[in-house]
């Protein structure tokens, strides 16, 4: 069975707004690494406008101003399928995209089923859905080391029925300051 992997950036304060926070080379290279465990990318329409048609455009003529932001573009364009979910987005010409607009839970029990790689989870709303689903299998965080006082903070509309707990399975400190956390859900007693 395929995990469903939820990456994300932070600041110290919590921030996820993409706008607030800065990457480096070393946090390119951590995604793109985390990217190329996967073969299914997950998205809400939001996230997936972001990064499309922004990465793929980059990766085709490899016009990042750095080899890590390159390298990054040519993990997520080498990715087999991205699945968006959304009720506002009908379609996209991309045959790697699949847009779908029925149950959440239902179509991420089928996608976890399937064989091959990991899947990977990005953005603010969807994971906080599939948060509260209890869907999520590990968790890829990196705390960049600012505070930024202001901006959107993750899980802020996230309503639990219990406590998660998570395994802290790897933590590693980037040259920037910046800590990349690993975290497994625990199997429930």
């Amino acid at each position: 069975m395929k995990k469903l992997v939820f990456g994300i950036n932070l600041t110290i304060d919590g921030c996820c707004d993409h706008t607030k926070g800065t990457g480096d080379e070393e946090i390119h290279e951590y995604f793109a690494n985390l990217i190329r465990e996967a073969d299914v990318l997950v998205y809400g329409r939001k996230t997936y406008e972001l990064m499309v048609p922004f990465w793929p455009d980059i990766a085709k003529d490899l016009s990042g101003p750095t080899k890590s932001i390159n390298d990054f573009a040519l993990a997520f364009d080498a990715v087999d399928k991205i699945v968006v979910f959304s009720h506002t987005l009908d379609k996209v010409e991309n045959p790697k995209v699949e847009v779908v607009n029925t149950d959440l839970k239902e179509e991420i029990i089928k996608l976890k089923q399937g064989e091959g790689k990991d899947i990977l989870l990005g953005g603010v709303d969807l994971p906080s859905q599939l948060v509260a689903l209890d869907l999520i299998d590990e968790y890829r965080i990196v705390i960049q080391p600012y505070i930024v006082g202001e901006g959107r903070r993750l899980f802020d509309d996230v309503n639990l029925l219990e406590k998660l707990k998570l395994e802290l399975v790897e933590s590693k400190q980037l040259k920037s300051g910046a800590i990349a956390l690993h975290y497994v859900k625990n199997p429930r007693s």
